[in-house]
């Protein structure tokens, strides 16, 4: 691992703060004032403390007593108002930092390109984040943190320091020879300071050297805390079922009282435990012991000595949680790093200038001009000289074998990824040349892992908020769900709301509701309409169904889809039989173009999979049992 350097802290950290000003603007605004605010108002204590016990132990003005006594009232009641209100403005920010923190990496993740979405490397560079963000509570997020407590501890530093520096140099009247005239003079506070800025640098390097070495102990915890969380989400049946929790938990205690790390942070914490309290107990020592001297020779009164005395004690309290908190943060350089590895993936997608012509009469050609492609970090071809045409209107069945380049052909035809070689067009136009969010707009998939969100049935349908009630009804209806809407109107009239206002499922939602694995299907289907987009596209979301359901559900779809172009993809070819058009794929090529009766009657490929597979789309004869699926 590369050495960091300070030139690599400032700039991780100035590249955080300029993150969090974007995202957060006024929480550092608040939380900053809010610290100094709370530090002086405990000086002001303090020193009006002081004054008055001066005063007690002096001339005992009485008027002096008096406006000290009223000052502190009242100033303290100010103080304390004030930090009332800032403090109830920083909380209510900091109950969104959390949100805003989600919504960076949401942002950053949605910023990335698809290729990016599918790498592995990628997905546990995003589990390393996740882990360093709530395990050690490092990255972004100490740093939000970090600022306003260093805002903090330098506040309280200079103010320590000024009192502690006033009682070095303050120095008492009369002649004094020997050892009694050296501590009055400049010469011995001058010497102090020296020794103070010794012992400060001293706590600092003993606070990184323990850092530094508590960070290689802890990132085994890391690693074993990112493989818990992984096992915690795949609790589902096969766990319940198999209980299979007992294997899990075992095996993470069992890297948790692994002793190799528990003995580094224990070895850890004696040694530097036993090297800091000394350095500390003898720093504060000797100004204690120097200061009482001076108070000794009658350099100041008895509330000056318990004001610098109270000084002192916070100014070596200062002194360890300032370097505490830059020790953390030097640190969090590395997870920073690590978050901003994830940030720069670049996203090599070129995104064209041309905008998509908006067509009426939906006249849109797309053709596949030799097009070749392989996965990024792979040398296996997965599709290879790949040509075909279709126009709008065309009614397409993919078909072939697992792993025979269906899906990638759809993931190219949507420009998730690139062809490696060759071109694919758009009305004779290279579609990289198109503004990309329009190219994307042409097309409504409905993936095997499609995915619907709790939100309402109505967002999900519309995909967005702000939905046309009528037309979200409309393509429900169309879809297949007229039944399952007017139940949901009879239960949402008794509670004055509409149907697609129940949000879908109960994870965050009581009232919410549970759609069967078809009514799921349904929706999705619904929100493909709802788009409008002139190319739909099935990439076998009914695999789970038996094939003639899943026949029944494309031949309903195609009915409901009219003059757009429907491309529908299958392993089952008799879900597809129905389109004037079939495609074939066979390790990675098109073997076959046309319809059914031509294909099966050319025999190849298509023949061999159609036999194959005949026993499962015959339908059951009367009186006897269907096969099944």
């Amino acid at each position: 691992m590369p050495k960091i350097t300070w030139k690599d802290d400032l700039s991780c950290l100035k590249r955080a703060v300029g993150i969090w000003r974007r995202y957060a603007p006024k929480y550092w605004t608040f939380a900053v004032v809010q610290k100094i605010l709370q530090r002086v108002s405990a000086y002001f204590a303090l020193t009006m403390s002081a004054l008055l016990l001066d005063e007690i132990s002096g001339a005992r003005d009485q008027e002096r007593l008096i406006l000290f006594a009223c000052l502190t009232v009242f100033g303290g009641f100010l103080f304390s108002v004030t930090a009332r209100v800032l403090q109830m403005k920083v909380t209510v920010l900091d109950s969104q930092n959390l949100y805003r923190y989600m919504q960076i990496m949401f942002d950053e993740t949605c910023r990335l390109q698809y290729e990016h979405l599918e790498n592995p490397d990628v997905r546990l560079l995003s589990e390393k984040i996740d882990a360093n963000t709530w395990t050690i509570y490092g990255g972004l997020m100490h740093v939000l943190y970090c600022v306003p407590n260093i805002a903090d501890e330098l506040t309280e530093l200079v103010l320590s320091l000024s009192l502690t520096g006033a009682a070095l140099f303050a120095g008492a009247s009369g002649r004094f020879t020997g050892f009694l005239r050296f501590l009055n003079s400049p010469q011995s506070a001058v010497l102090m300071l020296l020794a103070i800025a010794a012992f400060s640098f001293l706590t600092v390097r003993l606070r990184v050297i323990r850092r530094s070495r508590e960070n290689d102990a802890r990132r085994e915890l890391s690693l074993g805390n990112r493989r818990f969380r992984a096992y915690g989400r795949l609790w589902g049946e096969d766990m319940t079922i198999f209980g299979l929790h007992p294997i899990v938990l075992g095996e993470y205690r069992k890297f948790l009282l692994r002793p190799s790390w528990l003995l580094k942070l224990q070895k850890i914490n004696l040694v530097f435990g036993a090297l800091d309290a000394p350095v500390k107990a003898v720093m504060q020592m000797l100004i204690h012991l120097y200061v009482a001297a001076k108070a000794f020779c009658g350099a100041f009164g008895i509330g000056s000595f318990v004001l610098y005395e109270g000084a002192i004690s916070r100014f070596v309290g200062a002194v360890d949680n300032l370097a505490m908190s830059l020790t953390e943060l030097r640190f969090n350089t590395g997870y920073l790093q690590t978050t901003y590895e994830f940030f720069d993936l670049p996203n090599n997608m070129y995104k064209g200038t041309l905008a998509v012509e908006k067509r009426d009469d939906l006249d849109y050609e797309i053709e596949f001009r030799d097009v070749s492609f392989k996965y990024p970090r792979t040398d296996a071809w997965v599709l290879r000289h790949v040509s075909m045409k279709f126009r709008i209107g065309d009614k397409i069945a993919i078909v072939g074998e697992n792993g025979s380049g269906k899906t990638t052909f759809i993931k190219l035809l949507c420009r998730l990824y690139d062809p490696t070689e060759g071109k694919i067009l758009l009305n004779g136009i290279d579609i990289t040349r198109y503004r990309y969010q329009e190219y994307l707009a042409l097309f409504s998939v409905v993936f095997q892992d499609f995915r619907l969100f709790h939100f309402s049935l109505g967002d999900n349908v519309s995909a967005g908020f702000g939905y046309d009630g009528a037309r979200a009804r409309d393509c429900l209806e169309r879809a297949g769900m007229g039944e399952k809407l007017k139940d949901l109107d009879q239960k949402a009239a008794e509670e004055g709301k509409s149907a697609l206002d129940y949000c879908m499922g109960r994870n965050y939602d009581i009232g919410g509701i549970d759609f069967s694995g078809g009514e799921e299907q349904k929706t999705a289907l619904a929100r493909t309409l709802y788009k409008a987009s002139p190319f739909v596209i099935l990439d076998e979301p009914t695999a789970s169904l038996d094939p003639l359901a899943e026949a029944a559900v494309y031949e309903d779809f195609n009915k409901i889809s009219k003059d757009r172009t429907s491309v529908f993809i299958s392993h089952r070819l008799s879900s597809c039989r129905f389109c004037g058009r079939i495609l074939v794929f066979d390790q990675g090529s098109i073997a076959q173009d046309g319809g059914h009766e031509e294909l099966y009657a050319a025999g190849g490929k298509y023949k061999e999979l159609w036999d194959a597979q005949a026993k499962y789309y015959q339908k059951p004869e009367a009186g006897r049992q269907g096969t099944g699926s």
